[in-house]
């Protein structure tokens, strides 16, 4: 059973995750704006770089297969700590790469290693939210926004001074690194106990439930991730291409919706109290569904960036809610995360294709985007309040 009380050590834990939550946003969004320069150094195409960000994320999508049994085995600290490390070398690797093979295997590693991290940190996230007179996670999750926020900020700084890519990647995984220093022995040591195994007449039935309430997982991860990286990755084409806007107009795009996401988080945790994670997800999911119509939809730049606004409004407390249902599942710790990353991570394979697909038939980037975002909102919203009472049974 965990402990009811909140302790000095389990502030001191709570810290910790905070820290690696923030490092995880900032790791990611550190080379990402820098990816032109990477592509002209490893001599590829924009397609070459798609392929191989694709074939990356296979790995990532094997990493969510054994994140669970990695945890069993060794527990949420040692696989963040260990994890966390390796991902940050990983990122180095990215900076050193001066061929696709290298290029790949850094992003490889990246994207197997941030599963085992992002699973780890929101375990133990979860378990010390548990504890608390009032729930942390939304917050949690806009660390790592404003870690995004940050990390991409600075990388844009540090290009626009010419900075070489390899000092500034290599200079980045070292201070993520350092930060495990105070983010390891911070940490919970002893994970939270399993439900007891229960009577063998009644393992296949809860056998049964347990791999429908995984499936659910994959399906709302799914479906959040589609919402997410619909509004993310098109906004700014959304703009330039159906628009006719300017580069600089149509960053707002992508600002609008993590702008939106980051403040939105930080008081998501406030208004889970007030309005209950059902009536708060319900509420959330609608409003994202409404906002990605209005900017899919409405022919007006200024619109567009409102309705984008509402997007990360309504996003901000989609993945905190499931992957706080996810950690809380009975049974073997991490699998209904690594079941939820692993639709997450699913969508964030196939969305891209298809969205360019349809768009390639002569729709606009509006439309396109209209056709996947708004069935995965109904989609959302018609699994998730199953996903929270199965991840209970």
């Amino acid at each position: 059973m965990s402990r009811l009380e909140f302790d000095r050590a389990d502030s001191r834990a709570l810290r910790a995750v905070a820290v690696q939550f923030f490092v995880n946003g900032a790791l990611f969004a550190s080379f990402v704006p820098r990816l032109p320069e990477i592509r002209d150094r490893v001599e590829i195409s924009v397609a070459g770089v798609g392929a191989l960000l694709s074939i990356a994320g296979v790995f990532g999508l094997a990493g969510s297969a054994v994140v669970g049994h990695a945890i069993s085995r060794f527990g949420t600290r040692a696989v963040m700590v260990g994890a966390g490390g390796l991902l940050a070398m990983s990122l180095s690797v990215v900076g050193l790469a001066a061929t696709p093979a290298l290029l790949l295997v850094g992003l490889a590693a990246m994207m197997v290693f941030d599963v085992m991290v992002d699973v780890a940190m929101n375990m133990q996230g979860s378990w010390l939210s548990a504890r608390r007179h009032a729930p942390v996670m939304n917050r949690l999750h806009g660390l790592w926004s404003l870690g995004a926020l940050v990390g991409g900020a600075v990388s844009s700084r540090v290009a626009a001074a010419e900075v070489s890519l390899t000092a500034h990647l290599l200079v980045a995984a070292m201070v993520l690194l350092a930060l495990l220093g105070f983010v390891g022995p911070g940490l919970l040591r002893v994970d939270e106990t399993p439900e007891p195994t229960p009577e063998v007449g009644k393992k296949t039935a809860i056998a049964q439930r347990s791999l429908k309430t995984l499936a659910l997982f994959v399906v709302v991860g799914f479906s959040a991730a589609a919402m997410e990286s619909t509004s993310f990755d098109w906004a700014a084409f959304r703009l330039t291409d159906d628009l006719g806007t300017s580069a600089g107009f149509a960053a707002l795009g992508y600002v609008a919706v993590m702008g939106g996401m980051t403040a939105a988080r930080f008081a998501g945790d406030w208004a889970s109290v007030r309005l209950c994670n059902s009536r708060l997800l319900t509420l959330s999911a609608s409003m994202a569904g409404t906002g990605l119509a209005v900017a899919s939809l409405v022919p007006n730049r200024y619109v567009i960036v409102a309705g984008y606004v509402a997007a990360g409004l309504g996003i901000a407390a989609l993945l905190p809610s499931v992957y706080d249902a996810a950690a809380k599942r009975p049974g073997r710790p991490g699998a209904g995360l690594g079941a939820l990353t692993g639709g997450l991570r699913t969508a964030i394979l196939v969305i891209p294709f298809v969205i360019g697909s349809i768009a390639g038939t002569g729709l606009d980037i509006g439309g396109a985007v209209a056709i996947v975002a708004l069935p995965a909102t109904v989609i959302f919203l018609s699994t998730s309040a199953r996903v929270r009472v199965a991840a209970q049974n």
